[in-house]
């Protein structure tokens, strides 16, 4: 594994890290916006790892679609829910009309958001780890 790839996964760690911990206080819209960093920095790992600079996107499905260009295996990250970990780049962080993201998501939103991002972080960490 490459220092920069190493770097990326070690960051998407620590935001699932932090995202669990703003779940366990009740700041679940945080939480989920932070899984959502953390799945997209550990797919950024791979892309770094295979010597490509990552698109500048928050598409999770994207960057698979870069990985898979580059006929990287990625049948066990496709059959996550990663829909929703990309919806919550913005919706999770900026209001709506009158609702704030505070208002939209709930602990059982953040509990499948992080166990999503989980997923997408071990399977990375273990693709690098090789």
């Amino acid at each position: 594994m490459t220092p920069r790839a190493e770097a990326w996964i070690r960051q998407a760690t620590s935001d699932l890290k932090a995202g669990r911990c703003m779940k366990s206080e009740g700041f679940y819209a945080q939480a989920c916006y932070l899984a959502g960093q953390a799945a997209e920095k550990a797919l950024k790992a791979l892309v770094v790892a295979i010597g490509i600079t990552p698109p500048h996107s928050h598409a999770l499905e994207r960057l698979v679609e870069v990985l898979e260009q580059h006929d990287l295996d990625t049948a066990a990250i496709r059959a996550l829910r990663l829909k929703p970990l990309s919806r919550m780049s913005s919706e999770t962080c900026y209001p709506h009309g009158d609702e704030a993201p505070i208002d939209l998501f709930d602990a059982n939103d953040s509990k499948e958001a992080l166990t999503t991002a989980e997923a997408v972080v071990q399977i990375a960490a273990a693709h690098l780890a090789g």
